[in-house]
């Protein structure tokens, strides 16, 4: 992949948002992409609706927008509009460019859909990296649990050598010699 193809991928990349568990990107971002007028594009999506269904395409909440606008400067504008704005998942994106109908469109389709394949496989080599993560975390408890037990083991065996050694330092009494005859023996 070309450096230029990179930069135009990365470009695009900024412009994907999770939203509602999906990746999407919104119609404003999409209508500069494809060099229309944002209130084209919605137009042309209006008199083709059959095409984008809710998996498509959907609006955002009052909610979505305020935290949209919050965390993106590029979406200022948006902030005092009347209309939410409306966000295209990776399907919907791919029809756009049948929708508008023009070699920009394809051009763009392209770039973007390899932009979602590139993003996902990002977001999937960062779910296995958790995985392995949770992995080392679970043997690293493991291994301390079993540590603490070791631990435990090594104390009981210092108490029994203390208590042994405490045998052997205190004198055992001796036996005394006995004075005086004792029966069944032989007195000498």
């Amino acid at each position: 992949m070309s450096k230029n193809e990179t930069a135009r991928l990365t470009i695009i990349e900024d412009r994907i948002f999770i939203i509602r568990n999906q990746q999407v990107m919104i119609d404003k971002d999409l209508a500069d992409l494809y060099t229309v007028e944002t209130k084209v594009l919605n137009q042309a999506v209006k008199r083709n609706i059959d095409k984008f269904p809710e998996d498509f395409r959907f609006q955002l909440t009052t909610e979505e927008k305020r935290e949209l606008v919050t965390n993106c400067d590029r979406f200022e504008s948006l902030k005092h509009s009347s209309v939410n704005p409306h966000a295209f998942t990776e399907h919907g994106v791919l029809m756009l460019a049948n929708v508008l109908k023009s070699d920009i469109a394809t051009k763009m389709s392209i770039r973007l859909v390899k932009a979602f394949v590139q993003l996902r496989k990002v977001l999937s080599s960062t779910a296995q990296l958790q995985l392995e993560i949770e992995k080392i975390k679970n043997y690293i408890s493991y291994q301390s649990k079993k540590q603490e037990t070791q631990d435990k083991n090594i104390d009981l065996l210092f108490q029994y050598i203390d208590r042994l050694q405490e045998k052997l330092d205190t004198p055992t009494p001796q036996e005394r010699k006995t004075i005086g005859y004792v029966v069944g023996r032989n007195n000498e």
